[in-house]
């Protein structure tokens, strides 16, 4: 059995006048790509990063995927990526501590 890849996506948001408005546009079908993802088990956490007043300014997603390839073909997809949202990504791999019950 392989064991899937994991990655910790840190995507902060453009920070012009119309950031907020490209975040907007594209807000509900990453939402359903996201819960897509997360019906398949690829998205383990995720969430908006969130500015002093509670606004949007960026995301943060722990996905798994089986390869780098998958990982690249969701990335390159994800509709955050291609509406021009994210402007300033860290991609890493890590793997999240999964305590063993006693």
């Amino acid at each position: 059995m392989n064991t899937p890849v994991e990655y910790l996506v840190i995507a902060w948001d453009g920070t012009d006048a119309d950031a907020l408005n490209r975040r907007l546009a594209v807000r509900d079908a990453h939402l359903v790509g996201a819960q897509r993802l997360a019906d398949r088990g690829e998205l383990l956490s995720g969430g908006a990063i969130l500015d002093e007043e509670g606004r949007m300014i960026g995301s943060s997603m722990h996905v798994a995927f089986a390869n780098e390839t998958a990982f690249r073909t969701w990335y390159d997809a994800e509709p955050y990526v291609t509406g021009d949202v994210w402007r300033d990504v860290t991609v890493r791999p890590m793997r999240i501590f999964r305590p063993t019950p006693l």
